[in-house]
């Protein structure tokens, strides 16, 4: 669907890495620019992502954002910059799925993320690809309380077997969305960026049709079939520019910021 001439975002969903973030976690000074521009017109930008809540403010503060919303785990916490409070929290036993996984894929590593700490996990994970503290325990240990978010990661795994394996699973009572890598993300079923975004937008009285949504993953179809105008990196998987309204440049090509000029130059 083509942008609606005169059509301006008065809410602004960005996810993080691949769209704001580079691979080395840096954030480029034009990207930095591009959403001051948003904030200084008084447009609210919500940071949307598979992220930890605390690894997720680090990014807040080196874009500017002082005060607003942040949308963490795939959508299963919300949270606010200023003060730094987890508002909600979406919760589910995650047992079922994990030991369905691990009967298929066995190597597999498995994180629980504890919210503020970091995670909990049977083996450590590949350095740099999760943050804050690692403890190891046994898988039962892991899932033995409600959670807010699964990780399933097979570093052995070629991407598309992992992706053939888990979508031959059917699984059941969950949602899930696979990343680049084999990598998986496990929430409570219905859970999603979308989810908590829509939660979001009616606390700032802001309708669905007036978001613009920015992704470029697999995790990012719901929150961009939610917004207004959902806008997918040039670099994005074909499923995901399939369900956008606009296919900007790609993170090398400084997308985003060609994107968020259109309207905030």
């Amino acid at each position: 669907m083509p942008v609606p001439e005169g059509w301006r975002p008065r809410l602004v969903a960005l996810d993080l890495d691949g769209t704001v973030v580079a691979p080395d976690d840096t954030v480029p000074a034009e990207v930095c620019a591009a959403v001051g521009a948003v904030v200084a017109a008084g447009v609210p930008v919500v940071l949307s992502t598979g992220r930890s809540v605390h690894h997720t403010r680090p990014v807040a503060e080196v874009l500017g954002l002082r005060s607003g919303w942040l949308v963490c785990s795939n959508g299963s916490v919300i949270a606010t910059i200023d003060p730094p409070v987890v508002t909600d929290t979406m919760t589910f036993d995650a047992g079922p799925a994990v030991r369905l996984l691990q009967k298929h894929l066995p190597d597999a590593l498995v994180a629980v993320e504890e919210l503020g700490v970091g995670y909990r996990v049977t083996a450590p994970f590949p350095e740099g690809e999760l943050a804050g503290e690692q403890v190891v325990m046994d898988v039962d240990a892991l899932v033995r309380e409600p959670v807010t978010r699964v990780i399933l990661r097979s570093p052995g795994e070629e991407p598309d077997h992992f992706l053939d394996v888990v979508g031959k699973l059917g699984l059941q009572d969950v949602s899930y969305a696979v990343g680049y890598t084999a990598w998986l993300d496990i929430a409570p079923k219905g859970v999603s960026k979308a989810f908590a975004l829509s939660s979001v937008a009616r606390r700032l009285g802001v309708p669905a049709s007036a978001a613009l949504a920015v992704g470029d993953g697999r995790n990012d179809v719901e929150m961009l079939q939610w917004a207004g105008v959902g806008a997918a990196m040039g670099h994005a998987p074909a499923e995901l520019q399939d369900v956008a309204d606009v296919v900007t440049g790609s993170f090398d090509e400084l997308g985003l910021v060609s994107l968020l000029r259109r309207w905030f130059p």
